[in-house]
């Protein structure tokens, strides 16, 4: 069974998986089709990914442009990292908000991001494993991209000087970005 709980941006949840835990370690379903259509997620996943980052690595904002959007559930297999969603959606009352969440393999928690949400991450640690499942899949021509520290939206990373990709560090601002949501 999972449970759910909602985060400061309609439509962005924490989900967390149960973990059985004994003297040998422990075990949990990060996603099963039954408990998350019983949740009302989606049970469809088309692509799955993978990184594997070091202490300092912030990857993102990026998201897909529709038709090619991608909702994504995500979670850290190894390590911890902080994890940020920022709303898209303009008509939404949270549009240009942001919100973060610790995702970690100590704490299990997943967090599942609609279409209409850019995404990024930061590595809190070494050989951080973070995995993606995903509801379309990656089309380059749809991939887009927002500054990480973009003074608009003000998220706080908790650092001022992340290991960015040349991707990462160039991309446009948020004021750029005519979403499409």
């Amino acid at each position: 069974m999972i449970r759910i709980e909602p985060t400061s941006l309609p439509g962005v949840l924490l989900v967390h998986p149960a973990v059985f835990r004994d003297e040998r370690g422990h075990f949990l379903e990060p996603f099963n089709a039954r408990d998350f259509e019983a949740a009302g997620l989606p049970s469809r996943f088309v692509q799955d990914n993978q990184s594997c980052s070091k202490a300092g690595v912030l990857r993102g904002l990026h998201l897909q442009l529709p038709p090619h959007a991608q909702g994504k559930l995500v979670r850290v297999a190894r390590g911890a990292a902080l994890d940020v969603a920022v709303d898209l959606r303009r008509t939404s009352p949270t549009f240009g908000k942001w919100t973060s969440v610790l995702l970690s393999a100590e704490n299990n928690t997943m967090l599942w991001i609609p279409e209409g949400f850019a995404h990024g991450f930061l590595s809190l640690e070494d050989d951080t494993v973070f995995t993606y499942k995903c509801t379309a899949y990656y089309h380059k021509a749809a991939e887009a991209s927002i500054r990480w520290n973009d003074p608009e939206l003000a998220i706080d990373w908790g650092t001022a000087e992340p290991v960015l990709s040349e991707k990462d560090a160039m991309a446009p601002f948020f004021r750029d970005l005519n979403s499409p949501f």
